[in-house]
């Protein structure tokens, strides 16, 4: 490795705080959590929450049919509850981003991929380019890539960062979306670190887990990222938004990542350009508590 290269992004971490407790962080967002989320549970806020899901099939058994039909729901939501704002995107596999795009008549919803050897990132740069090119040749406006988390661990912050690099050039004008898997980083400090090396490498926002492995998405993870995303405005001005995914199961839990967001962030975070829910089982759910009765519309 590069001494040159590797000291820059050592550089880099130096001017954040990674030194983080778990124990402090755990204490910090239980008490947000006892004191912030109820006056957040409202009915506004969670129409807010339903505009930011990205809507996901990531099933083996997908098919053209299946995410046909899945596409399909989301162009008649609009007829069925045209007074609310529809989901933000939907999200697929790369070989369907075609059917997606070729199925959706509705405007401001985007398409979004998981690529680059998503869930696990184990293949090579190459593949991953290739897969990245051909998602958005085929439609797609968002990619969303996992960390090298392997990579990320055994300390070669380089590699990482220039995979990183090279998939936002094959995105240009697509939104990158970097997935950390926090569940396998374990620590804050780790969580800390790789938010900041992946803002620094050009995400556009950064997302907690691929929903494939467990512990999926934590209040901790989220409560660590938010702070990395606004230490990093600080220090740039640059916005990156923040997705959290996997095992958001409840209406609650929706509602504690946007206390997070809300508090850490500040109200400019509150909207789908920067705030995502990387979730189906939510959308119906939410639905329900709008409308007071049990929607099972997705």
């Amino acid at each position: 490795m590069n001494d040159a290269h590797s000291n820059k992004y050592e550089a880099t971490l130096a001017l954040y705080n990674t030194d983080l407790n778990d124990e402090e962080v755990k204490a910090k967002v239980a008490r947000l959590i006892e004191t912030k989320v109820a006056a957040n549970d409202t009915e506004e806020i969670r129409k807010l929450l339903f505009h930011c899901i990205d809507l996901t099939t990531l099933n083996t058994t997908d098919s053209a049919e299946s995410v046909m039909r899945f596409t399909e729901k989301v162009n008649q939501f609009e007829e069925e509850f045209g007074e609310l704002d529809n989901v933000a995107a939907i999200c697929v596999y790369p070989n369907f981003a075609e059917v997606v795009k070729d199925t959706l008549d509705v405007e401001g919803v985007n398409i979004a991929c998981v690529s680059a050897g998503f869930p696990s990132s184990q293949t090579f740069i190459e593949v991953k380019v290739a897969e990245t090119s051909l998602a958005i040749a085929d439609g797609a406006n968002e990619i969303d890539i996992v960390l090298s988390v392997g990579t990320f661990l055994s300390g070669d912050y380089q590699t990482v960062c220039e995979e990183i690099q090279e998939l936002k050039a094959v995105c240009k004008e697509a939104h990158l979306k970097v997935i950390l898997e926090t569940g396998a980083l374990e620590t804050a400090a780790n969580i800390k670190k790789a938010s900041i090396l992946s803002m620094y490498a050009g995400a556009d926002f950064i997302k907690t887990s691929t929903g494939k492995q467990q512990p999926a998405a934590t209040p901790e993870a989220a409560y660590v990222m938010c702070e990395a995303i606004k230490e990093y405005y600080d220090k740039t001005g640059i916005k990156i938004g923040f997705k959290p995914a996997g095992g958001i199961n409840t209406v609650h839990d929706a509602l504690v990542y946007y206390t997070l967001v809300k508090e850490l962030l500040g109200e400019e975070w509150l909207n789908n350009k920067l705030f995502r829910l990387g979730t189906s089982r939510l959308a119906n759910l939410l639905l329900s508590d709008i409308q007071g009765e049990v929607v099972k519309f997705f």
